[in-house]
């Protein structure tokens, strides 16, 4: 995995674009220039809600070019709630870049991305720099309904074979985006972002087909800076990423605790112990 971004600051930003996407889905466009440029794909923020009523929430960063980092959710509480009622011109503080992001250091040519619901926050900028070497991309893209398919359109538009499935079946097969991916021919390299569920599905596929598994995994982080240890997941001891904490014993393997905030968010599938 890529090295941990030691230089996370708070950005004072500004909204200039915010749109909804669909009934529950919000995008906002910031001005933020020092956030686009230190931004890796697979890295998110805190954002603070203004009003200070509500702890920061942990956003994927969804685009980052020139001045522009947007932030895309889905409205689920009193904190997302907050930022979605921003307008233009406002003030939006934010602390990132944070987490590791993905590791494109390999030569895959043929990726399969998995998206989940709000997952697909997490995997386009990782979509853009994978077609940016020639790699193919599909995006297996899974919602509820054909309405929460946001933005499937600019991930074909960028290249990519887009492959959507819905819960009601409104676009795509009816049913788990995991199966459709069980049945389609073995990429060389798997990214994911979605439920926890999902994630173990998309695992278990990976072990099958003998390929390598990025899963960028979704967590109510209480600080996004590794201090309340109130977001952790077993790893194996010998993971790059694994900390120096003395390790535990489960089922047979040696593993260790490790802050999915801090040295997440994004982990190899195969060194997980979940």
């Amino acid at each position: 995995m890529a090295p941990l971004n030691l230089h996370a600051r708070i950005h004072v930003t500004r909204v200039i674009e915010r749109q909804r996407l669909a009934s529950e889905v919000v995008l906002l466009r910031l001005e933020a220039p020092e956030l686009a440029r230190a931004t890796r794909p697979g890295q998110y923020v805190m954002a603070i809600p203004p009003s200070a009523q509500a702890a920061a929430t942990a956003l994927a960063i969804y685009e980052a070019e020139g001045k522009l980092a947007s932030i895309l959710f889905f409205v689920t509480g009193k904190r997302t709630r907050e930022l979605a009622e921003l307008r233009v011109g406002d003030r939006l503080d934010v602390v990132g870049a944070l987490g590791n992001g993905f590791d494109f250091t390999g030569d895959a040519r043929d990726v399969a991305i998995v998206a989940g619901g709000v997952g697909i926050a997490s995997v386009l900028l990782c979509a853009q720099a994978l077609l940016d070497t020639g790699a193919r991309v599909r995006l297996f893209y899974g919602a509820r309904t054909s309405e929460l398919l946001v933005d499937a359109q600019r991930f074909a538009d960028a290249g990519c074979e887009v492959i959507p499935t819905t819960d009601d079946g409104t676009l795509g097969e009816r049913g788990f985006v995991t199966d459709v991916l069980a049945r389609s021919p073995k990429p060389e390299l798997i990214i994911a972002c979605g439920p926890t569920p999902m994630l173990r599905s998309v695992a278990r596929i990976a072990r099958e087909f003998e390929v390598p598994a990025q899963l960028a995994l979704e967590e109510t982080f209480g600080c996004g800076i590794g201090g309340c240890w109130g977001c952790v997941v077993p790893l194996v001891a010998s993971s790059a990423q694994a900390t120096s904490f003395p390790p535990v014993r489960c089922s047979g393997s040696d593993v260790v605790n490790v802050r999915i905030c801090k040295e997440g968010p994004v982990f190899w599938a195969h060194e997980l112990r979940w």
